[in-house]
């Protein structure tokens, strides 16, 4: 049978890897700005193609079947052989970069400097994958490059820490409260991290285990409710810094505890095949290290 015949049409492949990155219909939509419905149709036309389901339907959620999953990584090479072929072809006139990173440090670290990258290497594009929860193995999956926020970084991936920071109470300007005011205030933090309000309490013999704390899943959510002044919020430079130094944000108290969490780069094996890569992470480590030396000259 001739190739033409066998293989299904890009646009299909394309649905099929944001879904199964995503597990979920409606969020590959919005990556490849086409409609939810629209991605649906082409699912069941791959499915259709392939003559087996490459989905569970669940009630609130996709799950990969067995075939899904089979055929997901092999998707994925064909796509990055395609990218490095029409590169080397091109001539690097343009270079795709694909970043994963938590929401938190896309949104308040990484997006207000992105003017800065772009004025450095305006060849260079960026798509920006903001997760919810980090890869527990591994680098994530279609990425380039990770950014990872965690108290440790997974085995068998190349992974270079990039900033441990020190956590503390930030507020909206206006807040004048005291330690004994923190019980009886609201409060907001990131869940299922090390770095709580009880532990910034208990460096100060604090008995705080009982504090009655709203949790997001996101900083992002968390940071957002303090700037808004519905209560204080635990943060850490790496995502409070700007907030801070727009005066939307202020730190509150002189103690400030050591973090087990780290921010960690980490990087796929083939970013040695994409020069937009490798000076993303350039870029990358660059701001990082001025940060850190714009911290070290603060008055503490």
């Amino acid at each position: 049978m001739p190739v033409r015949q066998t293989l299904p049409p890009l646009n299909w492949l394309r649905a099929f890897e944001a879904s199964a990155r995503h597990l979920s219909f409606t969020a590959a939509a919005g990556e490849l700005n086409m409609t939810q419905s629209a991605v649906s149709q082409q699912i069941k036309a791959l499915e259709g193609h392939m003559g087996r389901a490459l989905f569970h339907r669940r009630p609130r959620a996709l799950e990969l079947t067995e075939t899904g999953s089979s055929y997901l990584p092999i998707v994925r090479d064909a796509f990055r052989t395609l990218s490095r072929g029409t590169l080397a072809v091109t001539g690097g006139r343009e270079t795709v970069v694909q970043v994963h990173t938590n929401m938190s440090f896309g949104t308040f670290w990484l997006a207000p400097r992105l003017g800065r990258f772009y004025a450095r290497h305006p060849d260079v594009r960026l798509n920006i994958i903001a997760e919810l929860w980090e890869q527990a193995e591994g680098i994530a999956p279609g990425a380039d490059v990770e950014i990872r926020y965690s108290v440790r970084p997974s085995e068998g991936v190349a992974a270079q820490k990039l900033v441990q920071d020190f956590s503390y109470p930030v507020a909206a300007p206006g807040w004048s409260g005291t330690l004994q005011d923190i019980p009886n205030t609201t409060l907001f933090d990131c869940a299922n991290l090390m770095a709580t309000w009880a532990a910034w309490g208990e460096e100060q013999g604090l008995d705080w285990s009982e504090l009655k704390v709203t949790y997001a899943t996101t900083y992002a959510i968390a940071l957002s409710a303090a700037v808004s002044g519905a209560g204080l919020c635990m943060a850490h430079d790496t995502i409070a810094g700007h907030l801070i130094e727009t005066g939307r944000l202020v730190r509150l108290f002189d103690h400030r505890a050591k973090m087990q969490e780290a921010y960690y780069l980490i990087t796929a094996p083939h970013m040695a095949d994409i020069p937009g890569a490798q000076a993303f992470v350039s870029w990358l480590t660059d701001e990082m290290a001025q940060d850190q030396r714009d911290r070290n000259a603060e008055p503490t």
